[in-house]
């Protein structure tokens, strides 16, 4: 029922969850970041008394004690120049003396032990040769065990037990382990330190180190000794003492110092870009383990029922590790994709099991996997799509034959409905070494894997294969290392023509057109590009801003394209009779310094469902609808006066930073009108012109979402499915139902479910 934090905010939170309710009460005094924290408990009563352990980058130990719901520091342990990176505490050998272990950057550990109510360091644990990155205590019986991590790669046991005053020994010529002694004054007990095991498995920077937790077995509590290490090598792996039955000899390559500890069970990742392994947990009954990544992802294993020695990854959530800068739903309303600035493109959809009405959301493909980072993307069709990122190319990708079937297999759609089956379809897609783009590989292309009794290491060739895709046949969402390489898509064309950093990017609703534009200081640099679906020839560059245009509108007829600019104004363009290679778009409505409205950087637009009107929001906090752009009521060539604000100023409280209108209206033919806002709330407004002139009761605040709802920091962009009716569910009432997705600079994609008769 207890947690505690510590963070970069350099305070620690003690959070206790009673009766659904949480309380937290704030522990402050440490100067810098926080990085490890440890607690016991004092007393069987949880709330009398517990003792707390916190280490932060201002080279201090801060020991805390909690009675009730009062916490207070009682003492700070000075660390000099020096930085402590884990701390872990625990209690002596048949006492109650708490004791206190410190790795620190120097490749000690500093034992402290509790005397006249104040921590004394007592000893110090030489062995490891660079950072210790952790330390943890286990109680087995009699004898308390400490394991060490280090960026030395190894592991280090030791072992404390209570020293037996004992006859002078005689003197033998038999290797003893080398023991330090040490005596607690008050409870006059002498306790030996022992080096127990060094375990040597790991090829990179060691980073966590967890025992398995104790358990109830008989009435007493029983220590498993297994330990679980996490590593900068992409690896996982469980020890656990050799029980000297023989289990072990086929491995005996792999057993350690004293032939007492062995490797027995490695898992992790193999290939893509990751940096390993950051730390790692038991489940409590030890039949499950959960390790996370440098790239913020999550791995989950279980053991297998038959064979206790495999170890099979399980689902888990999984998402952007950094600000998510666009999310875009299917023209079908089956999935949605988000690009982020942490250089990857995912797709999230709903798995629905068999038999169960259960539906649940998954990353189930990563399509790109790029070098830098992603700032847009469009749908170009039901399985295509085009992302700009921190580079002057867009790049189009389409789904390979390997991503529709397993789309199929978890989401529950016939293949038949998802598409015309191509014979030409790539299986999946490869990234070169050293290359940027996703390569389709071809069924054949696939490397053969080689048998498990030939040397797979004996060449460089295998070392390092062309092609690291291995077509799956998935029913559940994939795993973390299968997102990485197996889940590409080919890249089917680059678009060059921008001088500058792609920003934005849009598709007609006819998949005919793409429209972008690039980070801009100059009217020559600011210019949108339009290009053809068919083709992928430039086919137009449409000059009117001074600065970076922020976001590009199709109207839903396809008629007009809309584009809002960081110079605080905005441009309506109108569509012409085509030409041979494609569609003309003119210049027919703008604001400029006498008419705008806006004050500051328009950071998003959109459109009504009837292509009539559209919305504007700027920093300015300012929501505005203009229009008519109704093409029966305005001649060509009027469009300039016509277009005007329809609706009053509405204040959005904030910076209004994403704007949405869903394409489908309340019962009532009103227009719904989400407002996503600079401090992460969202809010949903309904609008509906009632006379000739604006008025602020057109205007109604239908729901306000709270930060705990929505999002943390900034949202960057809404999204309406554009269909009624919730996605994977076959809802009777699906006309009830409207879906909004939106994402965030707190690197959350949010997918929320909105009952239009309740607005």
């Amino acid at each position: 029922t207890e947690l505690i934090s510590g963070g970069s905010d350099k305070q620690l939170i003690l959070w206790e969850w009673k009766d659904t309710l949480v309380k937290s009460i704030p522990l402050k005094g440490h100067t810098e970041a926080v990085f490890a924290v440890d607690a016991v408990c004092q007393s069987d009563e949880p709330d009398l008394n517990l003792l707390i352990a916190s280490a932060a980058s201002d080279s201090t130990v801060r020991i805390w004690s909690r009675h009730g719901s009062e916490a207070k520091c009682i003492e700070i342990l000075e660390f000099g120049n020096g930085f402590v990176m884990d701390v872990c505490l625990s209690f002596l050998p048949g006492s109650d003396v708490p004791v206190l272990a410190c790795g620190g950057d120097d490749g000690k550990i500093s034992l402290f032990i509790q005397q006249n109510g104040q921590f004394q360091k007592t000893l110090i644990l030489p062995g490891h040769e660079d950072w210790i990155r952790g330390v943890e205590w286990a109680v087995c019986g009699e004898d308390l065990f400490l394991a060490s991590c280090a960026q030395d790669c190894l592991i280090r046991i030791w072992k404390i037990c209570t020293k037996l005053k004992q006859i002078p020994e005689t003197e033998d010529d038999s290797i003893k382990l080398k023991e330090n002694v040490f005596t607690v004054k008050d409870a006059d007990i002498s306790y030996a330190v022992s080096l127990e095991s060094v375990l040597a498995g790991h090829e990179n920077w060691v980073y966590a180190v967890h025992w398995q937790p104790s358990f109830y077995k008989d009435g007493s509590m029983q220590q498993p000794m297994r330990i679980l290490s996490a590593s900068m090598d992409k690896t996982v792996i469980i020890w656990e003492p050799d029980k000297e039955s023989g289990v072990w000899l086929e491995q005996a390559s792999t057993s350690l110092s004293h032939n007492m500890y062995c490797c027995s069970v490695r898992v992790g990742e193999v290939g893509g870009n990751t940096l390993g392994f950051f730390d790692c947990q038991f489940s409590p009954d030890g039949l499950m383990m959960i390790a996370h990544a440098f790239h913020g992802a999550l791995h989950l294993w279980k053991q297998a029922t038959v064979n206790k020695k495999e170890w099979i990854p399980e689902v888990v959530i999984s998402g952007h590790f950094n600000s998510v800068e666009d999310v875009k739903w299917d023209p079908e309303g089956e999935f949605v994709i988000s690009v982020g600035s942490d250089q990857t493109t995912r797709l999230f959809a709903p798995w629905k099991r068999k038999e169960e009405t259960e539906v649940t959301w998954h990353e189930i493909a990563r399509p790109q996997v790029h070098g830098y980072d992603l700032r847009c993307l469009a749908m170009i069709g039901r399985f295509e799509f085009v992302s700009g990122a921190d580079e002057k190319v867009l790049r189009v990708f389409r789904a390979p034959k390997n991503f529709i079937e397993n789309f199929s297999n978890i989401s529950g759609i016939p293949m038949e409905k998802l598409c015309s089956h191509s014979p030409d379809l790539p299986e999946g897609a490869t990234v070169p070494a050293l290359g940027l783009s996703n390569k389709a590989v071809f069924e054949g292309d696939t490397a053969v894997q080689p048998d498990e009794d030939e040397e797979s290491f004996n060449t460089i060739s295998n070392q390092y294969p062309e092609v690291y895709f291995q077509p799956l046949i998935l029913t559940e969402p994939p795993p973390e290392d299968h997102l990485l390489q197996n889940t590409l898509w080919p890249e089917i064309q680059k678009l060059y023509g921008h001088g500058y950093e792609i920003f934005c990017v849009a598709c007609n609703n006819s998949s005919t057109v793409i429209a972008s534009a690039c980070k801009a200081s100059k009217k020559e640099h600011a210019a949108i590009i339009l290009w053809s679906t068919n083709s992928w020839k430039k086919l137009q560059s449409l000059s009117f801003h001074n600065l970076t245009v922020t976001q590009l509108a199709f109207s839903p007829d396809d008629s007009f394209l809309l584009a809002v600019s960081r110079d605080r104004n905005w441009s309506l363009w109108r569509k012409q009779d085509s030409s041979e290679s494609g569609p003309v778009f003119t210049c027919c409505a703008y604001t400029d310094k006498n008419t705008a409205v806006h004050s500051r950087i328009i950071w998003s637009c959109d459109w009504t469902p009837d292509s009539k009107y559209f919305v504007t929001g700027s920093r300015d906090k300012k929501v505005i609808i203009w229009g008519q752009c109704d093409l029966s009521v305005i001649a060509e060539g009027n469009e300039l006066d016509a277009i005007k604000p329809c609706s009053t100023v509405l204040d959005a409280g904030d910076s209004v930073t994403a704007v949405g209108i869903s394409r489908v209206l309340t019962p009532d033919g009103r227009y719904i009108v989400a407002v996503g806002l600079e401090n992460g709330k969202i809010i949903l407004y309904t609008w509906k012109q009632s006379g000739k002139e604006p008025a602020l009761t057109d205007w109604t605040t239908s729901v306000e979402l709270d930060n705990s709802q929505s999002h943390a920091l900034a949202v960057k962009r809404l999204c309406w499915r554009h269909h009624a009716g919730r996605a994977g569910h076959n809802d009777e009432n699906s006309s009830k139902w409207l879906q909004l997705a939106s994402c965030g600079a707190d690197h959350c994609v949010k997918i929320f479910n909105v009952n239009r008769f309740a607005l």
